[in-house]
């Protein structure tokens, strides 16, 4: 074989190969899992329903950057406070605040951090489905709501829940 001939099968060795993977993790989405490391490199163990599920996460690395909600280039980390007002408009205001009993959403809150006496989840409890719903599969808000928040937006409430989903700065603002 010559080395031409070699090049050309190196090459396609390298796409089947990267297609099997991609098949191959493909059956990962919804299964079950206890954690990460149940699951495919690009997807996280997240609780989005009654279970916990391998879902994809897009983009894949949570290290690389402000692309895809990590805190990217040493900036300050997002507080609740920095994202309450993208959570007031976009979640709060239509289902997940306590003005919206007709809702149907009574399961937790996003108008407070953490719950007082004994309430319902707030924020700090929800952030790795906020992350999913809002950044990774963006089903949240749901298409017919409205205001829906920018790309920019999406990416705050990430960098937010990636950076530990941190309460309020000890003076009540944000960073």
């Amino acid at each position: 074989m010559d080395a031409r001939s070699r090049g050309g099968f190196l090459a396609l060795a390298t796409v089947l190969s990267v297609a099997g993977c991609i098949i191959s993790q493909d059956d990962a989405v919804n299964r079950a899992c206890t954690s990460d490391t149940d699951c495919p490199q690009a997807y996280a163990c997240l609780e989005l329903g009654a279970q916990r599920t391998c879902e994809l996460i897009y983009p894949p690395s949570v290290d690389a950057g402000p692309s895809d909600g990590g805190p990217g280039d040493g900036g300050v980390v997002p507080t609740y406070c920095d994202v309450q007002p993208i959570l007031n408009a976009s979640c709060v205001s239509s289902c997940h605040g306590a003005d919206n009993s007709s809702s149907g959403q009574r399961g937790f809150r996003l108008d407070y951090y953490e719950p007082e006496d004994g309430g319902v989840k707030g924020a700090k409890a929800m952030a790795d489905r906020i992350k999913a719903r809002t950044f990774d599969v963006r089903t949240m808000p749901p298409g017919s709501f409205s205001p829906q928040p920018t790309d920019a937006e999406r990416a705050r409430v990430a960098q937010w829940v990636t950076g530990g989903a941190l309460p309020c700065a000890p003076d009540g603002g944000g960073n």
